[in-house]
């Protein structure tokens, strides 16, 4: 019976599509309490679950000198109530299987139906009664400002940052920044301050949905909030648009760290959802760099493979204020050439009418990404908050379909020229300069330079003059005497290495046991609790392996050949004067590095010494695979003395935007290596 059924599908023609969908959207239960409170309910009993999410609609307002006091009070709301201790809360939110959290303009909690009484009277305790004590907020603010140290390096943190800053203004609302300064700014009664002011039932909604009917839920609301007494709120600017810069140029900022350059091209957009251009607005961005398909994503990551992922975002609010952002993280030497291709991609949607087949695509990807949003009962409640909170007309998401399905090629080039704005527009870099600024400044465009914190700075300067009479070679003799001497680190035979490792992103923390004999030899494994074996590195002297996976992948010829060629445990005692030279004094996060250039055959590597200290601090080693230029560095910091010499402790390693850090716990020297370590 399957043959047959199978043997009546002509699969040489592609099925007909199906009917469009047709969009009924239930519109949820609305009552009104007397103190404000809007709630709208969306029942659906297919699972014995309610959620409860209030919305504060509240102006943004400017923080200033103090900007934290929001940060602050979001991490401090729905620890405890005046009535109960921060611990029996949690543990009784934890007891039901419930969830319960706040933020600065709200809350949320779910739980299962049976519960629904009890969780939503912990969640008007804890809105109207938080637990908001001193000791608290003294705890929050440490961890704030430590949150900052620890992104005092990050790109990402850097870009975000600036981006935000420089296009609407460091006192703009949108535009200000948190900094350690104006945390500490902040007294325990500003935040209690905020609070008393500004969290209020004023202009609050309250959704819910999920297994509850109508009547249940007005019980509910109006026991629990219906006492939650209004207040006078302070007037609030809205929010204006800053103006676009007269012509476009390029913001860099110097990272010296940064093993990638992080662009984005943005300029400020007045659009809001009950725009005429909406519709064709988001399609165009979509087409551009909405996903896999868009011009960005196969130019600069298909075809030029400069990045991982490139995109961009097209921002949309009641007040009309927010931005266009095309954005993608490249390797340092090709940040030139990617701002190249940025501009090229936002000119041709500008200028060329896109492809019906490209439109038609894009199009029907918004259109299945609606209708799948549709299947969740949350969405028909935010859309209904949607329409309130933005002034849209009633059937907005009804004819959300046929308002996608009526943009036309003519409109993707119109609102591209309104809302892309390539003459008007920020080319913000962050990155190495000492990498990539040469080559940026061939682009054509102005530079103008700022520091991590949007403020206006000179061009950096990336060398220092060098000592007179000092050689490559004086910098090498300089870092084998401070680590010991050549006598000392020529009696090492073998090193036995224990470290933990530290992988971005990865759910586990394994250990790293390196070996190495002299000459040559080298073995490294990870293992991981209850992940066993994860990797292994190994090289006996004439041929070695990498194991990951349960795949065994032999050395590459080149591998082999340069692993060879090492003369011992510390490459420093053989280099030839002839194979080194001193290219610079420069900097790394602050600190004077002698800058090495080593050749060993074809291929060159850098080498950084501390100036004072004579202490290796970088490597650069740029390798080809699959037709990309990968360059790996790794860091070394936290010297520490084993058997008279000094060893780095801490090695951080980067290769693209991979991160691990291995932190050695024991280093023992002519100890614990045999060489059936290496087979």
């Amino acid at each position: 019976m399957t043959f047959g059924v199978s043997a009546q599908i002509d699969r040489s023609k592609m099925p007909k599509p199906g009917p469009e969908p047709k969009i009924s959207l239930e519109k949820p239960e609305e009552f009104k309490l007397k103190n404000g409170i809007t709630v709208l309910v969306v029942e659906n009993n297919k699972l014995p679950r309610v959620s409860y999410q209030l919305s504060i609609d509240n102006k943004p307002a400017i923080e200033g000198d103090k900007a934290g006091v929001l940060s602050l009070l979001s991490s401090m709301l729905g620890n405890g109530t005046t009535t109960i201790s921060k611990d029996k809360f949690n543990e009784e939110v934890d007891f039901l299987g419930a969830n319960i959290n706040f933020g600065s303009s709200g809350g949320f909690a779910s739980s299962l139906s049976k519960y629904s009484d009890r969780i939503i009277e912990l969640m008007a305790d804890a809105t109207k009664n938080p637990l908001l004590t001193e000791e608290e907020f003294q705890k929050e603010k440490d961890k704030l400002i430590e949150n900052l140290k620890q992104n005092e390096k990050s790109v990402d943190a850097a870009a975000g940052r600036v981006s935000s800053a420089l296009s609407y203004g460091k006192d703009h609302v949108y535009g200000e920044f948190l900094t350690a300064e104006t945390i500490n700014n902040v007294t325990f009664q500003d935040v209690k301050d905020f609070y008393n002011k500004r969290f209020s039932p004023n202009n609050a909604y309250i959704v819910v949905v999920g297994d509850i009917d109508v009547k249940a839920v007005k019980k509910q609301i109006n026991k629990h909030f219906g006492d939650w007494e209004k207040v006078d709120l302070p007037e609030v600017p809205s929010p204006e648009l800053t103006a676009n810069v007269t012509s476009t140029q390029i913001d860099f900022v110097d990272m010296p760290n940064a093993t990638q350059s992080s662009i984005s091209v943005t300029n400020n957009v007045d659009l809001k959802q009950n725009d005429d251009d909406y519709f064709a607005a988001i399609i165009a961005n979509s087409i551009l760099g909405g996903g896999t398909d868009s011009y960005l994503f196969k130019n600069i990551r298909e075809d030029k493979g400069y990045t991982y992922g490139a995109g961009s975002s097209l921002g949309s609010n009641r007040y009309g204020v927010s931005r266009f952002t095309a954005s993608a993280k490249v390797r340092n030497m090709v940040t030139d050439s990617a701002v190249v291709e940025f501009l090229k991609e936002i000119k041709r949607i500008r200028t060329e009418l896109v492809q019906p087949e490209t439109l038609e695509n894009a199009k029907a990807q918004y259109v299945g990404n609606f209708v799948l949003r549709l299947e969740r009962p949350q969405t028909i409640a935010n859309y209904a908050l949607n329409i309130k909170r933005n002034n849209l007309p009633e059937d907005f998401y009804t004819n959300y379909l046929n308002s996608v399905n009526e943009v036309s090629e003519e409109d993707i080039k119109r609102v591209a020229n309104k809302y892309f704005k390539l003459d008007n527009a920020r080319v913000i870099v962050v990155g190495k300069g000492s990498d990539v600024l040469e080559n940026l400044e061939k682009v054509g465009l102005p530079i103008k330079y700022y520091d991590k914190y949007a403020n206006a700075t000179e061009k950096p300067k990336f060398s220092k003059p060098l000592p007179e009479g000092l050689t490559a070679s004086d910098v090498v003799k300089n870092y084998v005497k401070a680590i010991g001497g050549e006598t000392a680190l020529r009696a090492v035979n073998s090193t036995l290495t224990n470290a933990e490792v530290t992988i971005q992103g990865a759910p586990f923390k394994p250990k790293a046991i390196i070996k190495q004999m002299a000459p040559n030899k080298f073995s490294m494994e990870m293992v991981a609790d209850g992940f066993g074996t994860i990797m292994k590195q190994k090289f006996d002297g004439s041929s070695g392996y990498q194991e990951a996976q349960g795949q065994k992948i032999p050395m590459t010829d080149s591998d082999v050949s340069s692993r060879k060629a090492e003369k011992g445990l510390y490459p420093e005692l053989y280099m030839e004067a002839s194979n080194i030279a001193l290219e610079s004094l420069t900097a790394i996060d602050g600190t004077d590095v002698y800058k090495i250039k080593v050749t060993k055959g074809d291929k060159d590597s850098f080498s950084y010494y501390d100036a004072k200290t004579g202490f290796l601090v970088r490597t650069e080693v740029t390798n080809e695979a699959q037709g990309q230029s990968i360059t790996t560095i790794t860091d070394f910091s936290n010297y520490k003395e084993v058997g008279g010499i000094m060893i780095p402790h801490t090695m951080k390693i980067t290769t693209g935007p991979q991160v691990f850090t291995l932190d050695t716990t024991e280093v023992k020297i002519n100890e614990g290596v045999t060489a059936e370590d290496f087979n």
